[in-house]
């Protein structure tokens, strides 16, 4: 039995598609989505409709849960302002159906035929959970409550990482479209199992950058998701963090949210200092 778990693809489908050839050489028997398909780079339409062509188990991400949930009452008031223009654009490439079927998406998987392996997209608490390798044991316990398997396999964290945990493994799976160590490669998981347990790999996959820079620029994309989709541009770029860091320090330089955003973000980009 072999697994290729793949998480945060963020409408990269430069880097989705750069995996799923390379799938073809190496096929696996099964191919599970551990969430974040859309939202970050342009085509987060075709990254979901490719998603759904394989047939394979999906899990749903925060952001899936940001676009299913749009506009709706369950939506707060700053998911309607520049600082989500990037989700609005995902919203807007996805029909009223697909929405929906995002929003039924499972938010876990689990199967009797492993019973000792889960995979969700950060925790079985919340699907905005971070693990680290300094994550106290005592939060471990709080976001996988009652937890039966001893294999965990999560996206969210765009870093590849093993972390050890109470007899228990909990593997992050690195990210396909959106990878933040540095390395612009397709990042995710090949899980074999053998008689004496489950072997890991985590798998590195160059891909086209460019073509998906190309993206950002002939959809009008950076256009229409103003400032916030330059900060998803550095990092496809980069494969570095841009987006957490800049809305700490926007933070830091304008608690009361009075300088502009796209001031912010240049200031960010060019003359951070």
């Amino acid at each position: 039995m072999r697994l290729a778990i793949l998480s945060d693809i963020h409408g990269n489908l430069a880097a989705f598609e750069a995996v799923l050839t390379d799938l073809q050489r190496r096929p696996v028997d099964q191919i599970i989505i551990a969430g974040d398909i859309v939202v970050g780079s342009p085509d987060s339409a075709a990254c979901w409709q490719l998603a759904c062509s394989l047939g394979c188990p999906i899990v749903r991400g925060n952001h899936e849960r940001y676009v299913a949930h749009y506009g709706t009452a369950q939506a707060p008031a700053v998911w309607a302002t520049p600082r989500f223009a990037p989700v609005q654009w995902a919203v807007a490439q996805c029909s009223p159906a697909e929405r929906a079927t995002i929003d039924a998406l499972p938010l876990f998987w689990r199967t009797p035929e492993l019973p000792d392996l889960l995979i969700v997209h950060a925790s079985l608490r919340s699907d905005n959970d971070s693990v680290a390798a300094y994550t106290p044991a005592a939060e471990l316990a709080q976001m996988f409550p009652q937890l039966a398997e001893h294999w965990v396999i999560r996206g969210h964290n765009h870093l590849a990482q093993v972390r050890e945990w109470n007899g228990r493994r909990i593997i992050t799976t690195g990210a396909v479209g959106l990878p933040l160590d540095g390395n612009p490669a397709a990042q995710y998981l090949v899980l074999e199992r053998h008689r004496s347990g489950w072997r890991y790999e985590h798998r590195v996959q160059p891909y086209d950058v460019a073509a998906t820079v190309r993206r950002f620029h002939e959809t009008g994309y950076l256009a229409a998701a103003g400032p916030i989709s330059r900060l998803f541009l550095r990092e496809v770029i980069t494969a570095g963090h841009a987006l957490v860091p800049f809305f700490r320090t926007y933070q830091r330089w304008s608690p009361d949210g009075s300088l502009p955003l796209a001031e912010a973000v240049e200031r960010f980009l060019y003359d951070a200092t």
